[in-house]
């Protein structure tokens, strides 16, 4: 006579499978987030960074007002040798927090100097509105690449910015 043992067996591992099964879905969800998270953490960093480019490009260009120019290279924003003393307008030369690696240079067409940098990262952003006015225009960009942080220069200029090739 059946003892009802046999009819039993193999539950345990069914609910050991799904209990696996569920713990993975909730594993692949919390990756999802986290990626989420830090591609929205290296937006933020690469808006800070397109920033501190911008200042200092404007503060080079601002820096003799009598004979004000562009920088022709990022090394004459980490030491501008115009003045007496060494002026740095930026800290250090910053990387893409996207790909790791350099910014590609926005030059002014007439006096080649560098008018703005820009990521060659291809992705596209999480960010697409609520951006500070100075960076309204990447509202609704495409990628990355598209984020073009460049000094503006004064009206009395009629020099027109476009990206090097």
């Amino acid at each position: 006579m059946p003892t009802g043992k046999a009819a039993q067996s193999g539950f345990t591992y069914l609910y050991v499978l799904m209990l696996i099964a569920l713990i993975g879905m909730g594993l692949a969800a919390a990756g999802t987030l986290w990626h989420t998270d830090a591609q929205r953490a290296r937006e933020t960093e690469l808006l800070f960074i397109g920033a501190q480019y911008r200042q200092a490009i404007r503060s080079y260009y601002e820096l003799d007002p009598a004979q004000p120019r562009l920088p022709q290279s990022i090394d004459d924003l980490l030491k501008d040798n115009r003045r007496p003393g060494i002026v740095r307008h930026l800290r250090r030369a910053y990387r893409d927090s996207l790909t790791g690696g350099e910014f590609a240079l926005i030059r002014a067409p007439d006096t080649r100097g560098i008018a703005g940098v820009y990521s060659l990262a291809a992705g596209r952003p999480f960010k697409i509105a609520g951006f500070l006015p100075e960076d309204e225009a990447f509202s609704g960009a495409a990628s990355y690449a598209d984020w073009r942080f460049v000094f503006s220069l004064p009206a009395t200029q009629t020099q027109q910015v476009k990206p090097s090739p």
